[in-house]
C-alpha cells in the first residue's frame, strides 16, 4: 500500500524507517510546510512525491493511506483534510486537543465512511499484546491496581515544542497519555468513578509534572505519573489477586515482562523476553493495512469509541489541574 506522511518531524522519520520493514508497504508521498524539507525527506526514504503544503498531498495519485504526524494542535485540521478527500488516516497521538475536536474527526470519518485510527502504537507491541492476553486469561487473578510512570528530564527551553503552550506542550499530552492509555486498556468501561489529579507548571504555563489517580468500581485503582522534570523508572506494574505483571522499561514498548504469582508465602517469577523488529512502529502500520484490506472503517484494537474515551479522560485531567489550551 502507498503511504503518505503529513508533518516530517522526529516521529515521522522513525515511522518512515519502520515502513521499510513491511514488504507490502511503500512510502509514496510526504508533505511539509517546507518544500526543501519535504524533498530531502522524500529522497532519504524513497518517496516518489513530495509537497511543500499539507493540503497538496490529498491530490497525489495512487495514495492509499496517510499518517498525520504534525504537532498536536494541527491533528484535527490535517485529519479532516484527508477524510473529506476520502483518504484513510492514522493520526498520531494525542488524537486531538480536546473532545470537541475529537468528535469532529470521528464524525467526519463516519460520515464519509473512511477509515480512521489513533496511532496508539503501544497496543500493537508484541509484549503488550501478550500481557493483554495474560490478564484476559486470569493469569494473575482479578486485576485491581495499575501503577505506571513516564518521565524524562528535559532542559527548559521556552522555544521548544514541549514547553510551547501554543503547540500543546506539557507532560500530560506527550507522556501522561501513556499511563492513561494503560489504565483504559485494562480497566476499560465503565469510566473511572473518580479522577484525582495535581500538577506543577512551567514559566510558559504548561504542566511540567502531572500525577493522577483513577478510581474504578470494585476497589480498582490506577496510579499514574508523567513529568519532563526527571528521569523516572519508565516501568509499569499490573497487580492482581493472584500475581503481578511487571513491564520492564521502557514499558510502553517493552521487550521484557516478569510475571510473579503468589502461592502462600512463596512467590514464583517468570521472565519472558518478547522482542520486536525495528522501533516498533511497523506493527501499527501493518494493522492499519490489514484493516484496509478487510474494508474496515475502524480498528477493533483501537476503536474510535476507545479514542473518544481517552480524549475525554485527558480533558477531565486537564480540568482538574487547570490546564487550558
Amino acid at each position: 500500500m502507498n503511504w503518505g506522511i503529513i508533518g516530517l518531524g522526529k516521529i515521522a522519520r522513525q515511522f518512515a524507517d519502520d515502513l521499510r520493514l513491511l514488504p507490502n508497504a511503500r512510502l509514496h508521498a510526504v508533505a511539509s510546510t517546507s518544500l526543501e524539507r519535504a524533498g530531502a525527506f522524500a529522497t532519504e526514504f524513497g518517496a516518489a512525491h513530495f509537497f511543500g503544503r499539507y493540503e497538496d498531498i490529498v491530490h497525489c495519485p495512487d495514495l492509499d493511506v496517510v499518517y498525520v504526524a504534525t504537532p498536536h494542535p494541527f491533528h484535527c485540521e490535517n485529519t479532516l483534510l484527508c477524510l473529506e478527500n476520502g483518504l484513510p488516516v492514522l493520526c498520531e497521538k494525542p488524537f486531538a486537543m480536546n473532545m470537541a475536536e475529537a468528535r469532529r474527526m470521528v464524525a467526519a470519518a463516519r460520515r464519509n465512511r473512511v477509515f480512521l485510527m489513533e496511532a496508539l502504537w503501544t497496543k500493537f507491541i508484541p509484549a503488550f499484546e501478550q500481557v493483554s492476553q495474560m490478564v484476559e486469561n486470569g493469569e494473575i487473578g482479578k486485576l485491581h491496581t495499575i501503577k505506571a510512570d513516564f518521565g524524562f528530564k528535559m532542559p527548559f527551553d521556552p522555544d521548544s515544542r514541549l514547553y510551547n503552550k501554543a503547540l500543546g506542550g506539557g507532560s500530560l499530552l506527550d507522556l501522561g497519555i501513556y499511563p492513561a492509555l494503560l489504565s483504559l486498556s485494562f480497566f476499560g468501561k465503565p469510566e473511572p468513578e473518580n479522577i484525582c489529579a495535581a500538577a506543577t507548571f512551567t514559566a510558559t504555563d504548561v504542566d511540567e509534572s502531572c500525577a493522577f489517580i483513577f478510581q474504578y468500581p470494585e476497589g480498582r485503582l490506577a496510579l499514574c505519573h508523567a513529568t519532563v522534570a526527571a528521569n523516572t523508572s519508565l516501568s509499569a506494574h499490573l497487580y492482581g489477586t493472584e500475581g503481578t505483571i511487571f513491564l520492564h522499561p521502557r514499558w510502553h514498548h517493552t521487550q521484557k515482562i516478569t510475571v510473579s504469582r503468589y502461592d502462600g508465602r512463596q512467590e514464583s517469577f517468570r521472565d519472558l523476553d518478547i522482542p520486536y523488529i525495528g522501533r516498533g512502529y511497523s506493527y501499527e502500520a501493518a494493522h492499519v493495512m490489514q484493516c484496509l484490506e478487510n474494508e474496515l472503517l475502524e480498528s477493533e484494537t483501537v476503536p474510535l469509541d476507545f479514542t473518544l474515551d481517552l480524549v475525554e479522560t485527558l480533558d477531565t485531567i486537564r480540568e482538574k489541574i487547570g490546564l487550558v489550551y
